[in-house]
């Protein structure tokens, strides 16, 4: 059965999320969702704001509201590296609404082209983290 597990770390830029083994692991990516399990090819992919799933050995999942980064896949280890990860129960409902208004408001004003793509980033996380708090009001 260990044949089947491979190594996980997934670092937020201000905390270790997760350190062990995984089952399999679902990440966000521009083009959908991106499975990878044990021994799965050599691999550097870029990661989208959005939910990562993560199947544990004990077979439970757990979704996590994640931000831009990437993941690294070599010798059935695997690297995700994001600016943020958050499960459900650590996202301010509140904070996060504030957060979609705010870039919202950023998107209507006149800005340049990299602020404005700065506004979009900021809309796509903010709705994340609203629909994996609500499950899918926001949708």
């Amino acid at each position: 059965m260990a044949d089947t597990f491979f190594s996980l770390k997934i670092i937020a830029t201000n905390k270790v999320f997760y350190d062990g083994k995984a089952l399999q692991l679902i990440v966000p990516t521009l083009d959908g969702g991106y499975g990878i399990m044990a021994h799965h090819e050599e691999l550097l992919l870029a990661v989208e704001v959005g939910e990562l799933d993560v199947q544990k050995t004990d077979g439970s999942w757990e979704r996590v509201a994640v931000g831009n980064g990437s993941v690294q896949v070599a010798h059935n280890r695997v690297i995700v590296l994001v600016d943020t990860a958050e499960t459900p129960e650590e996202i301010d409902k509140r904070r996060a609404e504030e957060a979609m208004e705010r870039a919202k408001e950023q998107l209507r004003q006149k800005k340049s082209v990299g602020e404005y793509r700065i506004a979009q980033a900021s809309l796509a996380r903010a709705l994340s983290r609203l629909r994996m708090k609500d499950k899918g009001r926001y949708l």
